[in-house]
């Protein structure tokens, strides 16, 4: 559950990051990659919609890199819990 949140709160640091600068690798390629290099200006939300799709591209990137990140780091520091003697079954005695 907090990895969701982790990948959900980079999305949208990066989202809005990207409206302000929208030239952010790699959203801008990706764009042009799929589009090809025609841009518009049409406004979805007040927003040109070219620079929109590249804020989401750079969201979903760089928000599936810092979950991964956080989700090897997490697993990484768990301890496992260790086997002593106390805790391993007694022998029958018959």
């Amino acid at each position: 559950m907090r990895g969701a949140l982790v990948f959900i709160v980079a999305f949208l640091l990066f989202l809005v990051i990207t409206l302000a600068y929208p030239d952010l690798p790699p959203g801008n390629m990706i764009y042009n990659a799929v589009v090809g290099s025609a841009t518009t200006d049409y406004p979805v939300f007040g927003i040109g919609a070219s620079t929109l799709a590249t804020a989401v591209f750079n969201g979903i990137v760089y928000g599936v890199i810092i979950w991964l990140i956080f989700t090897v780091a997490d697993r990484a520091t768990k301890k496992k819990p260790k086997k002593t003697e106390s805790q391993q079954p007694a022998p029958n005695a018959t």
